[in-house]
């Protein structure tokens, strides 16, 4: 959906340029990449899983948070064909919630996942206020990578490693990619979800994954994954067009480009 977004954000500009949508498999990321780099009218890209954390160590610079989290979702390319990354999803995805009115000072969250998006999202959260982080992930090691980034940055966070059960939360986050296919897992317990939950989403298609469903028939309040896009298509934008970082005062969770 970020091509339609940024596309339409384009056409309100004025801006003579467009994106579109490139399919690349895991072994041949870094053949494209060094074939972007040659392409002289290429401002820049934005990168989708399942290539935030490998986008990294192929560019040639990127920003604090970036490098702090270990993940790249858009970069630009400079005249000489340099590459310089930046990683929005973590304040793009506070913006959405807060756009739909969710205040994070003093609640417990939980988190499916430990990728690129995961861990954006959890340090961003990590800076929110919050009263404790716990993360789960089926891969216990990558999770305990994550936990230990996060308590290096902020030591003053209670965060923790947890289980399938997102009993006892606030606000339960899937931000792994299992809801993009019908035939995914769930990545959670969602028989454990209560009324008193919120739950939200980082995938935009389906709109409604079978975690939002589930959660709904429960009497969860749900988030949608589409406001993280919103939030965050005036920032790719920019930097893709001018490369330098922008500031968390710059995002506008209310301005919406999706139809």
């Amino acid at each position: 959906m970020t091509p339609e977004a940024i596309n339409h954000l384009f056409a309100k500009q004025g801006f003579n340029g467009v994106m579109f949508p490139v399919q690349v498999s895991s072994e041949n990321l870094a053949i494209v990449v060094s074939g972007l780099r040659a392409i002289k009218n290429l401002d820049g890209f934005v990168v989708t899983v399942p290539h935030k954390v490998d986008m990294l160590s192929l560019c040639d610079d990127v920003t604090d948070e970036a490098e702090a989290i270990g993940a790249v979702n858009v970069v630009h390319r400079t005249a000489e064909g340099r590459l310089l990354g930046a990683m929005f999803d973590g304040q793009a995805f506070l913006g959405g919630l807060q756009s739909a009115g969710l205040e994070l000072e003093g609640k417990s969250v939980y988190l499916c996942g430990a990728g690129g998006a995961a861990s954006a999202i959890a340090i961003a959260l990590s800076e929110a206020s919050i009263s404790r982080l716990t993360i789960f992930n089926r891969t216990v090691d990558s999770a305990n990578q994550l936990l230990k980034k996060i308590t290096a940055i902020n030591p003053a966070i209670e965060v923790r490693l947890g289980t399938s059960d997102p009993s006892g939360h606030d606000l339960v986050v899937n931000a792994t990619s299992l809801g993009m296919k019908i035939s995914d897992p769930l990545p959670c317990g969602a028989d454990k979800l209560t009324a008193k939950q919120c739950v939200a989403e980082i995938i935009m298609k389906p709109s409604e994954t079978r975690l939002l469903a589930i959660a709904q028939e429960r009497g969860c309040k749900v988030y949608y994954g589409a406001p993280m896009l919103s939030a965050q298509i005036q920032l790719m934008a920019d930097f893709m067009q001018n490369g330098n970082p922008v500031s968390n005062d710059s995002l506008n969770p209310n301005q919406h480009y999706l139809k």
